[in-house]
């Protein structure tokens, strides 16, 4: 592996799995100094320890996005162990399967709270850090739900179709400070969430088999792609790259 993001100290949200976690393994084999934010005490600790194979560059803070007191807490972090923050990976997110009429106002907010709520806090807890130093990467995940219908799920992608808007208007308003704001939007990728989302299914394996062949590629995308993804926007490579977007979803929305 190279050394792009050597020097660099990066916050990833939803760090203890998933994209999240293989984003941590991957940030930490290009060079960056890393702090891993997870709600769940056990995964986060498993994480760390996973992590510190790598690099003893990594800390763990077991952090609620939704609450504006952990937000501060994982940024306090960085800089007190670290010095800066200069990427902030806003990689933390919920999904809810239910048609509209079914879905109740409590998880409606809750999807909100944890996908666009969370999102803000952290954002607005690491803008200061980045506009004092004048520079810096913001990577917010959407989803192909942001760019076209998908059935079921009308809470979730409503949520992640707010977040292109919300990374539009902070590369355009931190622009004069050097601060850059760029999306994913990630496919199905095969994590443990995907994989309890199959097995809720009533025919787990021809709702696996339906998963896999409905995007061109044939295949699910792994935790390690989105990560490579990540790695790209918060590197120097991508210096004049804000506002943007990079879709990974094996070619999903192109049909």
């Amino acid at each position: 592996m190279g050394r792009r993001l050597e020097g660099k100290t990066a916050i990833i949200t939803g760090g203890g799995a998933g994209m999240g976690r293989a984003s941590v393994l991957r940030f930490l084999e290009e060079g960056a100094n890393v702090v891993i934010a997870e709600i769940n005490g056990h995964v986060l600790r498993a994480a760390v320890e996973e992590a510190e194979k790598i690099s003893p560059r990594v800390t763990g803070v077991q952090t609620d996005v939704t609450k504006e007191s952990d937000a501060k807490r994982v940024v306090d972090r960085a800089v007190e162990t670290f010095g800066t923050v200069d990427v902030l990976f806003n990689n933390a997110g919920l999904n809810h399967a239910g048609l509209l009429h079914e879905t109740t106002l409590e998880d409606w907010e809750r999807v909100f709270d944890v996908n666009i709520k969370g999102m803000f806090l952290m954002c607005r807890q690491v803008l200061p850090v980045m506009m004092a130093q004048n520079h810096g990467s913001i990577i917010n995940t959407a989803s192909p739900g942001a760019l076209v219908g998908l059935r079921g799920i009308s809470a979730y992608c409503a949520s992640k179709g707010a977040v292109p808007a919300l990374t539009r208007s902070i590369a355009i308003d931190y622009a004069p400070y050097n601060i850059r704001a760029n999306y994913i939007c990630p496919g199905v990728i095969l994590t443990e969430m995907t994989e309890k989302i199959i097995q809720s299914k009533p025919n787990p394996e021809e709702y696996r088999e339906w998963y896999r062949t409905a995007r061109p590629l044939g295949r699910f995308g792994e935790p390690v792609e989105i990560a490579n993804a990540a790695v790209f926007l918060a590197s120097d490579e991508t210096a004049f790259m804000t506002g943007a977007s990079i879709v990974a979803d094996g070619g999903f929305t192109e049909q």
